[in-house]
């Protein structure tokens, strides 16, 4: 049985790796990376001179079981971060579990939990959504679901598709729903933004946007009174036999905000 362990790896500075993870590094038959190249850059600044093996999405069904089969100690780096966080690496570590064989997970870097305590936002309660799906039904589900969370979300977005992530956002949320956007952590660059959904739009708008993103969106506020009350009229009229776009129509019908009807009908879908 092999024994694989998940490394991470800086997200910008490179003094952020551990000593246990070059560690790792140097006494693992093969490190496996998203991209070879990358990592190779990585292991020579370090002085470690390992075998490579790509292992990204395209590849990891097909390779890794070989992998794991062949080397009794098998490392795996991402491009950057904490791999199994919206990478290949969640991946393997299904394939090495089924197979029996140890998995082990170091701490290290992520721009997740930086960028969620940067953003000053409740984190007693957070949710982690990783990358959304770039269109379709998918999305528009996803976001709506987002926006009426209870507890602080955070989002990995590519940059040029920030701006358009906010103004869906906006529409969903309201422009003054805060929110923070953290880009280039780590590195020279480092900047996080925080304010209204509306404020962020404007700043994001102006200049192109550049480097890794993470969007940490607030809590829907706390229902009140009149939406507890719509939460009510929607289990009546589920109860009735409505679902999904005839329950949205009837909320509106009957007065209910347009976004709230949406994550109402989303919400009676998911219990069906």
């Amino acid at each position: 049985m092999a024994h694989l362990t998940l490394v991470p790896t800086p997200i910008g500075n490179l003094e952020d790796i551990t000593l246990r993870a070059l560690r790792v590094l140097r006494e693992a038959d093969i490190v496996a990376a998203e991209d070879t190249r990358h990592s190779g850059k990585l292991l020579l600044h370090f002085n470690i001179d390992k075998p490579l093996a790509r292992l990204d999405a395209h590849t990891v069904l097909t390779r890794a079981p070989a992998l794991l089969a062949t080397h009794a100690r098998l490392a795996f780096v991402s491009d950057a971060g904490t791999p199994g966080l919206s990478d290949p690496g969640a991946e393997l570590i299904r394939l090495a579990l089924a197979r029996g064989d140890t998995v082990e997970v170091l701490p290290g870097p992520t721009a997740l939990i930086p960028a969620l305590v940067l953003s000053g936002l409740p984190l007693g309660r957070f949710a982690f959504e990783g990358f959304l799906p770039r269109s379709g039904r998918m999305r528009r589900e996803r976001l709506a679901a987002i926006a009426a969370s209870d507890r602080t979300v955070a989002i990995y977005e590519a940059p040029q598709r920030l701006p358009a992530t906010l103004r869906e956002l906006i529409v969903l949320c309201g422009p003054q729903r805060r929110a923070s956007v953290s880009r280039e952590l780590s590195k020279r660059f480092e900047e996080t933004v925080r304010g209204s959904l509306a404020e962020l739009m404007a700043h994001f708008e102006a200049d192109e946007v550049r480097g890794e993103v993470v969007l940490v969106l607030a809590p829907a506020p706390a229902v009140e009174a009149q939406e507890a009350d719509w939460v009510q009229q929607a289990a009546a009229l589920t109860e009735e036999g409505l679902s999904g776009k005839a329950l949205r129509q009837a909320l509106i019908a009957r007065g209910a905000p347009r976004n709230l009807a949406y994550a109402l009908s989303l919400a009676a879908k998911a219990v069906r």
